[in-house]
């Protein structure tokens, strides 16, 4: 069977073979019409920067999505290695200042396919980081808006990856489990069944990846993201959100509401290893992986044990529990650990912080940008 690397679609449709994808097996698939336009995307798309790319040395990225939790970091970190103009931030908000200056950005909404397929052969995009997506308890109070995203647009995404023969990364996560997998380790492959929109999203996405790799050879890569924990951007509606937010309360009020359970045990992690875990899995040589979808893991912890570390560096805070009965039927439906062996042995995964690690940084982070913008610290 031949590859997408070694068969692109262009040579496909030049051929009159193609579908979606590239040429192996194509005339079985349906096809979506073509369009084409002037469209370019910024001051960042000029001569000068286009004579200066080595496409055959260095990938160039779009990441949808770019405006979340993950996105503008894991930007600053492929920037440093391939060249500011070779990663493509894009998002439907408005970007904030730094974010408007520091790198190309487009405005892309997942859910228009040919603005997609614009960019991306505008741009000449070779990964795709899909990162747009309603998270776990905003897509169970707007599971019709959550599908939409969550799926229709996972489909553009798919498609247009196997069009245009990209490597592509969508992320999946601990939500992708439910109340009858195996919680203490969950393995990577096991009975799955998640209760969410969010989760059920995340499933179809991994088997979606994994048929399109099996089937046509789509160089699909997904890997389970724990809890992550960040100070750059505010809660974005997770159920693990508690994790960033109690850092913010801990220096301000000195008081924090947890809506889980004090013994609400859940598979956590920095988002520096987040990041870092992302780009040594999309460099890693395909040969290498047994799986395309692979659980990575840092530290587990609850929510008291994440308060007795920081009262070893804020001894006054306090937190009360009140439970939210929907995000914590949601956390116990998640396992508490995660088996991360097959990462480590495929690629050589090892996360760099611990708790104790995560804790010191956070609260460091958090008093810098709370006395960069002015903010009270207690």
């Amino acid at each position: 069977m031949q590859s997408c690397v070694q068969v692109c679609a262009p040579t496909a449709v030049l051929l009159g073979l193609f579908g979606r994808g590239c040429a192996s097996g194509a005339q079985n698939r349906p096809i979506r019409s073509f369009s084409w336009s002037t469209r370019h995307m910024s001051r960042w798309n000029s001569q000068e920067n286009l004579s200066t790319q080595s496409p055959e040395e260095n990938p160039r990225v779009l990441i949808t999505g770019g405006l979340g939790q993950l996105g503008m970091g894991l930007a600053q970190m492929l920037r440093k290695q391939y060249g500011t103009e070779n990663v493509i931030l894009s998002d439907i908000k408005k970007p904030p200042s730094h974010v408007y200056t520091s790198g190309p950005f487009v405005y892309a909404d997942v859910l228009d396919y040919k603005h997609l397929r614009e960019l991306i052969i505008n741009n000449r995009i070779t990964w795709l980081v899909h990162y747009s997506a309603l998270l776990s308890a905003v897509g169970e109070a707007n599971m019709v808006l959550a599908r939409k995203i969550n799926i229709t647009g996972l489909h553009n995404v798919l498609d247009l990856a196997l069009e245009n023969c990209l490597r592509l990364f969508v992320p999946s996560t601990i939500g992708a489990f439910g109340p009858t997998s195996p919680r203490d380790p969950a393995p990577d492959l096991c009975v799955q069944r998640p209760r969410t929109i969010y989760g059920v999203s995340k499933v179809h996405g991994e088997l979606m990846g994994e048929y399109l790799h099996h089937k046509y050879r789509l160089d699909f890569r997904c890997l389970r993201y724990p809890g992550v924990i960040s100070v750059n951007t505010p809660p974005g509606g997770g159920t693990t959100d508690y994790a960033v937010q109690i850092f913010h309360d801990a220096l301000s009020t000195g008081h924090h509401v947890c809506y889980l359970r004090p013994d609400t045990r859940l598979p956590m992690m920095h988002i520096s290893d987040c990041h870092r875990a992302t780009v040594e899995f999309m460099q890693t040589p395909e040969y290498q992986l047994s799986l395309r979808t692979y659980n990575i893991a840092a530290m587990s912890f609850t929510p008291e044990e994440l308060a007795e570390e920081i009262r070893k560096h804020l001894p006054h805070l306090k937190v009360t529990y009140s439970p939210d009965a929907v995000r914590q039927t949601i956390a116990d439906s998640w396992p508490v650990r995660i088996d991360d062996s097959n990462a480590r042995r495929d690629w050589d995964w090892k996360p760099a912080f611990g708790l104790e690690e995560l804790v010191s940084d956070m609260l460091s982070s958090v008093r810098d940008k709370r006395n960069n913008e002015g903010l009270p610290v207690s």
